[in-house]
């Protein structure tokens, strides 16, 4: 083996754990933007109902 085909072999075995930690990071940020989007609609629909609360 020369010392070119040690680089691709090396820079071969990292391409499995990338991909993993892509996925790793695209379903955690989908997660996280969901939760977000699920608090902002919760603080929307508390606000409305202390609203209809004080006004009643």
């Amino acid at each position: 083996m020369n010392g070119w085909q040690i680089l691709g072999d090396a820079m071969l075995s990292l391409v499995p754990p990338a991909l993993v930690g892509l996925l790793f990071y695209v379903v955690m940020r989908s997660i996280i933007r969901a939760d977000r989007g699920e608090r902002e609609e919760y603080s929307r629909i508390e606000a409305e109902e202390r609203n209809k609360r004080d006004q009643a």
